[in-house]
């Protein structure tokens, strides 16, 4: 499963899509929206992506991890649009037959997915609000 979705993410059919036999371990990377963010108060953020090749970049680090390490199966949800503080923003789930490859290849895709996807985040604060450079997924 590899999606850009603009409804909150539902971790239980992100989970779902991990079920083998063969996994002995899942982790997952869930980033949510803090309430502070370079000394100031969050109040939300907005997130945009260019959708068809964010997907399709998304689908290259899945299939690099999967090549890169012996997983069972690794997802990437990214939500865009309007975020509240709490509510997750990226959700990466990984699974193979042991936890130390499952915990690399889910550091990896993050890693990769913040520096390689289009998304870009808008960062909302009580005075203003700021295009977040660093994150160009």
């Amino acid at each position: 499963m590899i999606r850009i979705v603009e409804e909150p993410i539902d971790v239980g059919s992100v989970l779902a899509e991990l079920e083998d036999p063969g996994s002995g371990a899942w982790v997952t990377f869930d980033g949510r929206v803090r309430n502070h963010a370079r000394g100031k108060s969050v109040t939300h953020l907005f997130y945009e992506a260019y959708g068809p090749m964010a997907v399709r970049e998304m689908e290259k680090i899945r299939d690099r991890a999967m090549q890169r390490w012996p997983l069972t199966q690794l997802v990437i949800v990214h939500r865009v649009g309007r975020l509240e503080v709490g509510e997750s923003s990226v959700l990466i789930a990984a699974a193979s037959p042991h936890r130390s490859d499952a915990f690399e290849a889910c550091r990896w895709a993050i890693d990769t997915l913040k520096t390689t996807v289009p998304i870009w985040k808008k960062e909302h604060y009580a005075d203003g609000e700021v295009w977040v450079e660093e994150y160009a997924g």
